[in-house]
């Protein structure tokens, strides 16, 4: 089994303190931000469209004049939401089949591979892009695609752990005795085999977050009204140049998620990989 004991030091990185920090900061908006919400995310008011932030809209308010901190907080649910379904969407299914790929090997290693190898032919957004055409613009196919999209780096990652679990002795020696394959893959290589795939997941909800924005932004996401933050950049771009805070305050929520994630996965990887904690 795997020592988890590094993991108790996590809080003396600097960055992984500061990606947690950020991430407990946001998902605190997400549970608790729409309670409190100045206004309604949905409610227009013409009249006050693209305000400048003040007392009453801290944030200011959009091309329909609602309140775009209000938008931001709800916005929060929904990215957190993207990043936990579509890592889910992307992290079973590719774990499972690196784990059969590097476990029997064979001709059912290079079935599994090669389709592997023809998704990350194609470039990660515009097979996202293909993928939410075929399903069509709403942010559950959104969600499928971008997990779809990663499926194939979750399976090489655990494939080449496995390769290497497989040949050592307590492997072998567990098959000798007569363990079956079920019990030795599930059991013993597959909790070896995690610190990587812990560490590549806290990346992918920034990745996952980041696409989502992007697909979001080409209209190929989350559709208006819906307070998504790709979706409120797109509405914004238009008015950078005389209301640039309709655009400022949802990019900066974006960058401030995945900032979060990636000083997290940093500083997961820091403590988890054994040859950095000898440096």
């Amino acid at each position: 089994m795997p020592s988890w004991e590094p993991l108790a030091g996590l809080w003396r990185s600097r960055s992984a303190a500061l990606g947690l920090g950020l991430i407990a900061f946001v998902l605190g908006v997400a549970l608790f931000g729409p309670a409190v919400a100045p206004h309604d995310p949905f409610r227009t008011a013409p009249l006050e469209r693209l305000a400048a932030p003040s007392a009453a809209h801290p944030f200011g308010t959009d091309s329909l004049g609602r309140d775009i901190l209000s938008r931001v907080i709800h916005g929060a649910r929904i990215s957190i939401l993207i990043g936990l379904i579509s890592v889910s969407i992307s992290l079973f299914p590719g774990t499972l089949l690196g784990l059969l790929a590097g476990y029997f090997g064979g001709r059912l290693d290079s079935v599994i591979m090669r389709a592997m190898d023809m998704l990350l032919a194609f470039p990660a957004i515009l097979l996202a892009i293909f993928i939410t055409a075929i399903l069509g613009p709403s942010l559950p196919n959104t969600m499928i695609a971008v997990g779809v999209v990663y499926i194939p780096h979750y399976a090489r990652i655990v494939r080449s752990s496995v390769l290497a679990l497989k040949e050592q002795l307590f492997v072998q020696a567990i098959a000798h005795l007569g363990g079956g394959h079920g019990r030795i893959l599930f059991r013993h290589v597959l909790p070896n085999a995690l610190p990587p795939i812990i560490v590549y997941a806290t990346l992918g909800m920034g990745t996952a977050v980041l696409q989502a924005a992007a697909l979001g932004f080409l209209g190929l996401g989350a559709q208006p009204p819906q307070p998504e933050w790709g979706v409120m950049l797109s509405e914004g771009r238009q008015y950078l140049q005389i209301a640039p805070h309709v655009a400022a305050f949802p990019g900066g929520a974006i960058f401030i998620l995945v900032l979060g994630f990636n000083l997290l996965g940093d500083g997961l990887r820091d403590v988890l990989d054994p040859t950095l904690r000898a440096l």
